[in-house]
């Protein structure tokens, strides 16, 4: 990989990780106040729930960036599973009670790092090529 491919890939990783951040910080708040609002934020402060409502929310914003980049629907997917395995993996042990809903949280956000790097890996053509070089076309309001 020439040194331009691998800054590429190290600055979409980058992206991805604001989008992620994005999500947790700008709809974190709003599912707080929809939920106390409803009367449902027992349910939602659970570990299964709330791990799950926080890779939704970093895979919307990862989606929404990713699209508006011009990438097509299978590598957000991708990226997208990696939001979300991590924590399909670590609340089966949850639930058996061998894990607590601290390290799930941790131990998912943890390892969505390396998911995030196999999928990109995956497609690493697709991520060691500037923006304007992706092959779907440009998202609803991507500039051209």
């Amino acid at each position: 990989m020439t040194k331009t491919a691998a800054l590429r890939f190290a600055w979409h990783f980058g992206e991805m990780l604001v989008a992620m951040i994005l999500g947790m910080v700008l709809l974190g708040p709003v599912w707080d106040a929809l939920t106390s609002w409803l009367g449902l934020a027992a349910l939602f402060a659970r570990t299964d729930v709330a791990v799950m409502v926080m890779a939704a929310d970093m895979t919307v914003a990862m989606t929404i960036w990713m699209r508006y980049r011009g990438h097509s629907w299978a590598p957000v997917a991708e990226m997208g599973a990696a939001m979300f395995v991590p924590f399909l993996l670590l609340l089966p042990p949850h639930w058996l009670g061998a894990l607590s809903g601290e390290v799930v949280m941790i131990a998912g956000h943890v390892l969505m790092l390396p998911a995030m790097l196999a999928a990109m890996l995956w497609r690493r053509d697709e991520y060691t090529r500037g923006h304007k070089d992706h092959a779907s076309p440009p998202a609803v309001g991507r500039p051209r």
